[in-house]
């Protein structure tokens, strides 16, 4: 077994991570925690036991896939690695993964655990529009490593654990005044914008619509019917979300059964 590991957020970056020469076991988190229930102790068996229910409730997912894909790629995180990197993105999708994955790390007990680094790009030079480093090659990710690795803090997980915290906690405005009142944001840069955008879910107007629903049904309102020109029109503006069609599809549904679209 190697010291070293990379935890990739998503099977997206996977293609370009393998044309890499960077040394170390690769571990796939493939969960979406910025949808459905989420709890304080994500090491416990009941937090896995709501996402299995969830997903398969959701998703196109069997409970023996989700076992397979997510649950116990995990168990990767008990061993004695001496270096853990963190490959995630800035939008609200991976930001929350993110936190979930420090949150595994920090609730560990063992206090000799490895070094952790951080690779977050907002952006990436030469590269329009950049939405992930699933868009980048071996080269483009070799240099992310070398020239933008940060080694997370206490601070850093001190931060994690306030803002999982306030997260799960749902309460838009003890979010807004968090948000507000932390003046350094140390190596998690990207976590302020991204739940700048998650305090606009937790908002909703007159109809009972958050910012996500209002958007999708401006879109739709506009002339646009079907599913994928929605999706592009929204992703489009809001590419801080991270959100698939999958996830788009949650949004969908509920102004479906509200009958407020028809699609």
């Amino acid at each position: 077994m190697s010291t070293i590991l990379h935890v990739l957020n998503g099977d997206a970056t996977l293609n370009g991570f393998e044309q890499t020469s960077l040394d170390g076991d690769i571990l796939v988190w493939r969960e979406v925690l910025s949808e459905g229930p989420v709890s304080v102790n994500i090491e416990g068996g009941e937090f896995w036991k709501n996402r299995t229910s969830w997903i398969i409730n959701t998703f196109d997912e069997t409970s023996e896939g989700y076992q397979t894909k997510v649950i116990e790629p995990l168990a990767k995180l008990n061993e004695p690695y001496e270096e853990i990197n963190l490959w995630f993105e800035f939008d609200l999708h991976c930001q929350v993964n993110l936190l979930g994955i420090m949150m595994l790390l920090s609730q560990q007990t063992n206090l000799s655990g490895p070094a952790v680094y951080l690779i977050c790009p907002a952006e990436y030079p030469g590269v329009e529009d950049f939405r992930g480093m699933g868009e980048l090659d071996g080269g483009q990710l070799e240099d992310l490593y070398d020239n933008t690795r940060v080694q997370l803090s206490d601070y850093d997980f001190e931060l994690a654990t306030e803002a999982w915290s306030l997260y799960i906690n749902g309460d838009a405005s003890r979010l807004q005044g968090w948000l507000n009142s932390v003046q350094f944001w140390a190596n998690m840069q990207c976590l302020k914008p991204a739940l700048q955008a998650h305090l606009k879910r937790l908002q909703t107007d007159q109809q009972g619509l958050n910012y996500i629903q209002q958007t999708l049904l401006d879109i739709y309102n506009r002339g646009i019917k079907t599913r994928p020109e929605i999706y592009r029109a929204f992703w489009q503006a809001n590419k801080i979300y991270g959100m698939g069609d999958s996830e788009l599809n949650i949004y969908l549904n509920e102004l479906q059964a509200r009958k407020l679209i028809n699609i």
